[in-house]
């Protein structure tokens, strides 16, 4: 289920699109390219959170000397 943010980012990008002078199959490759690049965001943003809530435990220790 896409939150409202990701479907509001899927219209814009849509609209950016569309405005652009493309063949249909130039507009097709150009809205994979974006949905893509897209989930690839979305995974390093899952990867970096994921990276935090088990690095805290060992990495971020708090100390006496700080």
């Amino acid at each position: 289920m896409k939150s409202n943010m990701n479907i509001k980012i899927d219209s814009t990008l849509e609209r950016r699109v569309s405005a652009a002078r493309l063949s249909p199959s130039e507009r097709e490759v150009a809205m994979n390219a974006l949905r893509t690049a897209n989930l690839m965001v979305d995974a390093g943003a899952w990867f970096v959170k994921k990276i935090e809530q088990l690095g805290v435990g060992s990495f971020l220790k708090p100390s006496l000397k700080h």
